[in-house]
C-alpha cells in the first residue's frame, strides 16, 4: 500500500469536557494541494496543531510523511514546514539573518543556508530587501518573508495558515501564484486552511470540510461541488420585467432587470416561457460556489 503524505484515523481531541475533534479519519496524497475548511470553532486550527506536532491527540493514529506524530515528532518537524496565521519573525533582525536564525536551528550549513536563501528571495522578487531590518516591512513582506523561512529546510510537506489574509491585492496574487508553483512545479504536498473560498476554487485539488469536530465531507473539489449540487438556479433578464410576473415561480433575487430563480426542472422552466410566449434578453445557469456549499454544509 502506497504511502500517504498525511494519515489520519480516528482522531479524538478533548479539552477537559470540551471534545474539540471527534474520531476524525482523512488522507492527503503527495503532491496533492489540500484544503482544510471549516468555521471558527470547528475543530480545525487543533487538527492543524495535531498535525504538526503541537498538540497531542486524546486518541486516534496520526501519521505525517511516514512518522507517527507522537512517537517520532522529531522526524514528523524535519519533514513539514509551517506558516502560521502568526508570524515568527524578529523585527532586529534584517530579513535573510531571520532566514539564516531559522535555518541553523534545522542544522543547515552556511553555504546551503545562503544558496537555498537566494533562490527564494529572487522567486518572491524581494532580493533587494534582504538586507533590511524586518521591522521597516509591510505585512504582505512579513509573509514573504515567513514563508521563506518555512520553505529554507526544503519541507516534503508545507502547512498554510491563512496565508493571504489582510494582504494587499498585488501581494495577495504574487503569493497565490507562488503557492501554485510550489504544488504544481516543485511537487510539494500543501496542505492549506483559509476562510477565502475564492483562494479555494483557484488552488485547491481536494477539500475537507470539518464542523463540530467532525469531518463532514472529504472529495475532490469538483466531486464536492457536484455532490451538493442543489436544484439549478438561473438568472433571467426580461426584455419586459413585467411579464416575470407570469411566471407560476417566485425569483430567489431582483437586481434591477435581472432576475434569479431556484428551479426544480430547467426544461420545465423554459418550456413555460416558451409556453406564455416572453421575451428574454439574457438567460443563464449559475453554478453552485464553494461558499455556497460551505454555508450549507455547516449550517445543518
Amino acid at each position: 500500500m502506497e504511502e500517504k503524505a498525511i494519515e489520519v484515523k480516528n482522531l479524538t481531541k478533548k479539552f477537559k469536557k470540551v471534545t474539540a475533534v471527534k474520531n476524525a479519519s482523512f488522507d492527503v496524497e503527495y503532491g496533492e494541494l489540500f484544503a482544510f475548511l471549516g468555521p471558527n470553532g470547528a475543530g480545525k486550527s487543533t487538527t492543524i496543531r495535531i498535525l504538526t506536532t503541537l498538540a497531542v491527540p486524546t486518541s486516534g493514529d496520526v501519521h505525517v510523511a511516514g512518522y507517527n506524530v507522537i512517537k517520532d515528532g522529531e522526524k514528523v518537524r524535519k519533514k513539514i514546514g509551517l506558516v502560521a496565521d502568526k508570524m515568527i519573525l524578529y523585527d532586529r533582525l534584517t530579513a535573510y539573518e531571520n532566514v539564516e536564525f531559522f535555518a541553523k536551528l534545522y542544522g543547515m550549513e552556511p553555504t546551503e543556508i545562503k544558496k537555498r536563501s537566494d533562490e527564494l528571495f529572487e522567486i518572491l522578487e524581494i532580493s533587494e530587501w534582504r538586507n533590511e531590518y524586518v521591522s521597516k516591512f509591510s505585512t504582505g513582506m512579513k509573509q514573504k518573508i515567513n514563508i521563506i523561512r518555512a520553505l529554507i529546510p526544503q519541507p516534503d510537506i508545507l502547512f498554510l495558515d491563512e496565508p493571504t489574509l489582510g494582504l494587499d491585492p498585488h501581494t495577495t496574487v504574487s503569493l497565490r501564484n507562488f503557492i501554485k508553483h510550489l504544488n504544481k512545479d516543485m511537487g510539494k504536498t500543501i496542505v492549506l486552511t483559509t476562510h477565502d473560498l475564492h483562494e479555494v476554487e483557484m488552488l485547491a485539488d481536494t477539500i475537507a470540510i470539518i464542523n463540530k469536530g467532525e469531518i463532514v465531507t472529504k472529495d475532490s473539489k469538483n466531486n464536492v461541488k457536484e455532490y451538493f449540487h442543489e436544484n439549478p438556479r438561473v438568472e433571467v433578464e426580461f426584455e419586459n420585467t413585467q411579464e416575470a410576473k407570469l411566471l407560476t415561480i417566485e425569483p430567489l433575487e431582483i437586481q434591477g432587470t435581472r432576475l434569479t430563480y431556484q428551479v426544480n426542472n430547467l426544461n420545465e422552466f423554459l418550456k413555460e416561457i416558451d409556453n406564455k410566449n416572453i421575451k428574454l434578453k439574457h438567460i443563464k445557469t449559475i453554478e453552485p460556489s464553494l461558499e455556497d456549499i460551505f454555508v450549507k454544509i455547516t449550517s445543518n
